[in-house]
């Protein structure tokens, strides 16, 4: 990749959008569960109940305060180094995100103030409400945040007006319902409950290992795995979701997901490994499971999935239509408004949803309407994204989908069973597999957004397009500012978090056995004086 101004800015917002996303998941998932085990500690009166929701309420606050942080900065590249894309979709793409400024922000960030002071200002019950609505805004968040993203991906309600070249809102119910967005709230929001999850399991089995905070730890461990174990189920049948949504709406991405470079028979089978060679444009040494990609892709025995040559047949024709409506838009914007011949005005209507692929050739030649068959050819080709990459983190993503549901599966059984402290290598292993939900996380945004390219809006703006008129050197400053920023930030968030883990929680007072608060011995009464 040429480090030109639309790499760079590429760069940067990867950068920032990956970093901003390493909070994001844990702090959706353990909003969740401490809402649970405060949810237990109103039941049952446990203090020890209390006690874990304080514990892991104090690293959610951390998380939480450091992924506000990153998330504001990085909403400002949208201004900064993507103009046109702001001016293009800005009419679009702001309403869900101020939905979820004025809403869902506000609402998480209220009751996270009320969550760490009120503990002795609310009654249980009120208190309880409050945790429930943090975990309730943070889920709100994601849904505006992936509805807008989901747009990206599957652009439904919404028209591209000629006269302001921007595209604007027909249906806010097709935005908001669209099938895409609602694909991915649900897989991340799972994939979320799975990263905390696991980071409970983990610190708690850390506890274990040390014999500190016992009581704890296996409590914590016996929510964190039933929670993990039911989350990472649904990440699979939801994942499978994703992969039917992109054979309806994205089906380039799917292809070069599977490094399948031609159609193959119905139903299609799933490539479990291969080496996928974009030059020769085959996969090496690939291993195949009947039927699979077939029945996931399209639920069906008969339907095809078409390969990566055939779609790129298919953007060649409708790189020559879009040709036809760059050509028309042209004359519109010459005339007067209303004053457009009607027959021009046609063909814009019945060629404009192709407009997007005719910019694809702006890499080549000025001016689309002049390109010759072998520009055209080529700009069919770039709609196809690096199949490598994509084949890969796709393969270790569900890898460690089904490594998390057997995780969470053992250790479900364990504290079922009541032996959670009989299998230190395994604690170890639930210790080590801390990191490893970020790591699932940040490939599955990999795969979304990178198996995009090369557009920014699918099938309307390409990613070149909607730069900014930035100098490269002005971008590789905000990109070492960034840099900077958030290595600090990655430093104070892990100084934090271990310092907080090290300390461990902090005792409500004396407890029983069975994690009841002992109520205090009566003081003897006086003998009266004589």
């Amino acid at each position: 990749m040429e480090l030109d101004i639309v790499a760079l800015s590429r760069l940067q917002f990867a950068m920032t959008a990956m970093y901003h996303f390493l909070f994001v998941p844990l702090t959706i998932g353990l909003s969740v569960l401490i809402a649970i085990m405060e949810t237990v500690y109103v039941m049952t009166d446990r203090v020890i109940w209390r006690q874990m929701t304080k514990f892991w309420g104090l690293l959610f606050g951390i998380n939480f305060a450091l992924g506000v942080a990153t998330g504001i900065t990085m909403e400002f590249q949208f201004g900064m180094n993507w103009s046109y894309f702001s001016h293009y979709v800005g009419d679009v793409f702001g309403a869900p995100l101020a939905i979820e400024g004025l809403m869902a922000f506000f609402l998480e960030a209220t009751f996270v103030g009320l969550f760490f002071f009120g503990w002795d200002k609310l009654s249980k019950r009120q208190h309880l409400m409050t945790t429930w609505l943090v975990a309730i805004g943070s889920n709100f968040s994601a849904l505006w945040i992936l509805i807008a993203n989901g747009w990206m991906q599957n652009p439904v309600g919404a028209a591209f007006n000629p006269e302001t070249m921007r595209m604007e809102i027909v249906s806010f119910y097709e935005v908001l319902f669209n099938e895409v967005a609602q694909a991915k709230f649900v897989h991340t929001v799972s994939a979320g409950y799975v990263t905390a999850s696991i980071f409970v399991l983990g610190v708690s089995a850390l506890y274990l290992l040390q014999g500190r905070h016992v009581a704890l730890a296996k409590r914590s461990m016996a929510v964190a795995a039933s929670f993990g174990l039911a989350s990472a189920l649904s990440v699979v049948v939801l994942g499978d979701e994703s992969g039917y949504a992109a054979t309806q709406h994205q089906r380039m991405k799917l292809a070069a997901m599977e490094g399948m470079w031609r159609t193959e028979p119905a139903p299609a089978g799933f490539t479990i490994v291969g080496f996928p060679d974009q030059e020769a444009r085959e996969t090496h040494y690939a291993i195949h499971v009947p039927y699979v990609l077939g029945l996931i892709s399209t639920r069906s025995l008969t339907r095809e999935v078409p390969g990566i040559e055939e779609l790129v047949v298919e953007s060649e024709r409708r790189v020559r239509s879009g040709i036809l409506a760059y050509t028309a838009l042209n004359e519109i914007r010459s005339n007067p408004p209303g004053e457009t011949h009607p027959a021009v005005a046609a063909q814009f209507e019945e060629n404009g949803r192709n407009l997007g692929y005719a910019y694809l050739l702006k890499r080549y030649i000025d001016d689309p309407a002049e390109a010759t068959p072998e520009q055209i050819e080529k700009a069919a080709w770039d709609t196809v994204p690096r199949v490598f990459p994509l084949f890969w983190s796709f393969r270790i993503m569900v890898g460690l989908g089904f490594f998390f549901i057997l995780l969470t599966g053992v250790f479900f059984y364990l504290s079922s069973t009541q032996q959670l402290d009989k299998r230190r290598w395994l604690l170890w292993v639930a210790v080590w597999s801390i990191p490893l939900p970020w790591v699932a996380a940040e490939l599955g945004w990999f795969v979304a957004e990178y198996g995009r390219q090369p557009w920014v809006i699918e099938g309307m703006l390409p990613t070149a397009y909607a730069v900014s008129s930035l100098g490269i050197g002005q971008v590789l400053f905000t990109i070492a500012g960034f840099a900077l920023f958030y290595t600090v930030l990655a430093v104070v968030e892990v100084a934090l978090m271990v310092k907080y883990i090290r300390k461990g929680p902090q005792p409500e007072g004396p407890l029983d056995a069975e994690g009841m608060q002992r109520r205090p011995t009566a003081s003897p009464v006086p003998a009266p004086a004589e």
